[in-house]
């Protein structure tokens, strides 16, 4: 073996090859190759006797040390010349803790206990499950944090809550919330009570928690309408209103003409009223819609028993759901808990609960919604079926077509046939074409149809939405929500026990593009700093009957819904 060193010259740059003479012009087209990007077949080389062959010996060429040869030839369209990509790439271990942070899959951060106040953790990241919560509290500006000011923006429980979640989307280690638990005992002293036991702080109800702090957001985050004054960030996602009718229930001030008293009402969370008859979360909305009370009647002129019934009239796009699991027992002086079980869904349906002129409008939007679903998942399972069958040609457009081998073994044992028997070859129609009696489509053909057929019915679904509705983006359009966020608690008091949230994870989203990827269904579990990636079993286990973790808030958000163009 013998080692001969040329130079390669092409588009004016050289390069210095060493020729190994044991090998072929391929093996040394392939060295050009990696030097010029150019493929083999595209090279034109230069040798003595004319251009050098894939199968030509370099020990027969007479090659000379430093000997120049020329080499000809562009990279085909795939290829050329190495780029830089644009975006340097970035290893995690070269990341910083907020972009760590920031990527997909990352675990958030937990919030440190500092003292009885699991109950405020859980709320909090229960809240922070709205991405439109944290997105108005980025545009917060609160108070001026300046001179005589500088102690009132302290006591702002909606500057102090942006600033802690800003903190949080840049960690992924335990946080502890001291300001803000600072300001929400100053703003609401009940939440600074002592222990009676210890020095230390008593613990306190959950939901007492966050229906102030709901309360505060409501008041002080304002938001950007479009064509319009700004509103109420509360108003626009979180809250609700009912229509109620009160009536007397006794049948003389009804026969005197006296009339119900409709009414409406704004409301931030549903309640589930739990009793011996109470199964499931229905029952107990059921229950908290209806109401007993006694006031003077005009009619009668005197005290009568009244019922107030109420209805939903407009949805709020993140609705929350309180079970009223907490009573005060006055033997212990105590909020008792009521341990009944009660099952509640991932997906809530409210059309039932809702005014006449609400039901109306959700309805078909809700059923296309089904009907679209049901499309989706038909055309899953006949791709799955396609997939696996191992004997597909009976699946329309299956993996099992008849290859085109096959298909001209076929036609020529027709033919072979048709001589022996006599019998006629397949009519011809007017234009001289076989007339075929049998049209097969491939498993391209039939998914590419399945996929114009729901694009349609996705566009279809999005013409249905009430124009009432779709001008107001932050309602529900359909009246189906998704459960996202659970606030639970274990233990037999209020002021007792231990609280954690759950929290439904989201679907990545590709920071290029914006396009958001598929969510995995499973869930976070936030006990205090502690956050462990669970699966949704863990989630329809808190329905309680025991002192165990049993749901105490449920955050439902309204369910995505195609847009114009059916994506």
């Amino acid at each position: 073996m013998a080692i001969i060193p040329v130079v390669a010259k092409h588009q004016g740059k050289k390069y210095d090859v060493e020729v190994d003479t044991d090998t072929t012009g391929l093996d040394f087209k392939l060295q050009i190759y990696s030097l010029t990007n150019v493929e083999p077949e595209r090279q034109k080389i230069l040798v003595k006797g004319g251009q050098l062959k894939d199968d030509a010996d370099m020990s027969k060429l007479g090659l000379k040390a430093n000997q120049v040869l020329m080499v000809m030839g562009t990279p085909s369209g795939g290829a050329g010349e190495l780029v830089r990509p644009k975006d340097q790439i970035k290893f995690v271990e070269d990341m910083t803790e907020a972009e760590q942070a920031q990527q997909a899959g990352a675990t958030p951060a937990g919030l440190m206990n500092l003292g009885n106040t699991c109950y405020l953790n859980s709320t909090l990241q229960t809240l922070r499950a709205i991405p439109e919560l944290q997105t108005a509290l980025e545009d917060y500006k609160g108070s001026d944090s300046s001179g005589l000011m500088a102690g009132m923006s302290q006591m702002d429980l909606a500057a102090q809550l942006s600033a802690l979640y800003k903190k949080m989307s840049g960690t992924q280690d335990p946080f502890p919330p001291m300001n803000f638990l600072s300001a929400l005992r100053v703003v609401f002293p009940q939440f600074a009570e002592k222990a009676k036991s210890n020095n230390g702080y008593a613990q306190q109800d959950a939901e007492e928690a966050w229906s102030q702090i709901v309360q505060q957001l409501g008041e002080k985050v304002q938001i950007k309408q479009e064509g319009g004054p700004g509103g109420s960030f509360v108003q626009k996602y979180m809250a609700g209103e009912f229509t109620s009718s009160m009536e007397c229930d006794e049948e003389d001030a009804i026969k005197g003409g006296e009339q119900p008293i409709i009414s409406k009402q704004q409301f931030t969370k549903l309640e589930c009223y739990i009793d011996g008859q109470t199964n499931h979360l229905r029952d107990g909305i059921v229950a908290g819609l209806s109401q007993k009370l006694e006031k003077k009647s005009e009619v009668l002129d005197r005290d009568a028993q009244y019922t107030k019934r109420s209805k939903i009239s407009r949805a709020p796009k993140y609705l929350t759901v309180h079970f009223v699991r907490f009573f005060w027992k006055r033997e212990t002086q105590k909020k008792a808990k009521i341990m009944r079980k009660v099952t509640f869904p991932q997906e809530l349906d409210i059309v039932e609960f809702c005014s006449d002129d609400l039901r109306k409008a959700l309805v078909p939007v809700r059923d296309k919604v089904r009907e679209v679903r049901k499309d989706e998942e038909d055309i899953e399972r006949a791709r799955k079926r396609r997939k696996k069958n191992i004997n597909p040609e009976d699946v329309a457009g299956g993996a099992g077509l008849p290859s085109e081998r096959e298909i001209k073994e076929k036609e020529k044992a027709d033919a072979e046939r048709q001589k022996r028997t006599g019998e006629k070859a397949a009519a011809k129609t007017a234009d001289g074409d076989t007339e075929m009696t049998e049209t097969y489509k491939t498993d391209a053909e039939v998914e590419a149809e399945a996929a114009a057929a729901l694009l349609s019915a996705k566009k279809e679904l999005n013409a249905l939405i009430n124009p009432d509705l779709r001008s107001d983006d932050g309602a529900n359009q359909s009246g189906l929500y998704e459960l996202r966020g659970v606030v639970t608690h274990q233990g037999a008091s209020a002021d007792s026990g231990h609280y954690t949230a759950y929290v439904k994870k989201t679907a990545p989203v590709d920071p290029k593009t914006g396009v958001k990827g598929e969510e995995d269904g499973k869930w976070w579990w936030f006990n205090d700093d502690k956050v462990t990636e669970v699966t949704v079993d863990k989630v329809e286990a808190l329905s309680g009957g025991g002192e165990f973790h049993s749901a105490l808030i449920l955050l439902y958000k309204a369910i995505d819904l195609p847009s114009v163009d059916g994506q």
